[in-house]
């Protein structure tokens, strides 16, 4: 079966880390949902800001386990190791009839796990700003 084009540029980013790749995926009104931050985060800049963290922080033991598609969005399922913390959590991903990203959703857990990854985030994040 053949992945969701969205989906398949989403793992290319993540296998490669490639920023181009990212801000080719992602329409200009691209609205990010962190479980850090209260508000979503709207725009290309904003979230192409937080997907370059995630994948500085969870890149290296990311591992993506199963992907539920559906016409215009999918729910990945994924785990990392965050200095010994282990993290479950989902990617909600919706595109546009371009295939660009319009919507994109982080859920996470344990509670612990959410709270290695607000630190860490904030840290790249703060790193990023400089």
């Amino acid at each position: 079966m053949r992945t969701a084009p969205a989906v398949a540029a989403w793992h290319e980013v993540v296998a490669t880390a490639d920023l181009q790749r990212l801000d080719a995926l992602l329409a200009d009104e691209v609205v990010f949902r962190s479980p850090a931050v209260h508000t979503p985060q709207e725009g290309r800049a904003l979230t192409t800001a937080y997907l370059r963290a995630a994948l500085v922080v969870l890149g290296p033991s990311l591992s993506y386990q199963r992907e539920l598609v559906h016409a215009d969005s999918a729910v990945l399922e994924f785990t990392a190791d965050l200095e010994g913390v282990q993290v479950h959590g989902i990617d909600f991903l919706r595109w546009d009839a371009d295939d660009l990203l319009v919507e994109f959703t982080v859920m996470v857990r344990p509670l612990k796990g959410l709270q290695t990854l607000v630190e860490l985030m904030g840290a790249e994040l703060q790193r990023d700003s400089r």
